[in-house]
């Protein structure tokens, strides 16, 4: 699996599945860049570290439904709307609708971007 659609479908199959942690490792480049609004939009490298913030974030949350879009394509590049709707422990219950922008290089997820409407 190499083409940017078939990373973009195995994506949001596996975040669909809350399989968030199997996507960084099957897709993402070890030296991908992650750009999050919920972490000030301070670019994030490296797919070890991706992964542990995924795992400390999981930890903390319970999911209770995620949808994806149908990507869109230009280039290297793809994206998706998410939408999750989830509780952070000893919070409120939470929808966030985001954009999620990657750029694919070499058959890889080399950059995320998110943009919170």
């Amino acid at each position: 699996m190499n083409t940017i659609p078939e990373i973009a479908n195995r994506l949001t199959s596996l975040c669909t599945e809350l399989k968030f942690v199997e996507a960084y490792t099957e897709l993402y480049d070890d030296n991908a860049v992650s750009i999050d609004p919920n972490y000030k939009n301070e670019p994030f490298t490296g797919l070890h570290n991706l992964i542990e913030r995924e795992k400390q974030f999981l930890a903390n949350v319970e999911i209770h439904d995620i949808k994806m879009s149908e990507a869109l394509f230009a280039g290297s590049y793809f994206s998706v709307i998410m939408s999750i709707h989830f509780t952070v422990k000893g919070q409120e219950s939470k929808l966030l609708e985001e954009l999620c922008v990657y750029k694919v290089d070499n058959g890889k997820i080399v950059t995320q971007q998110f943009f919170m409407g």
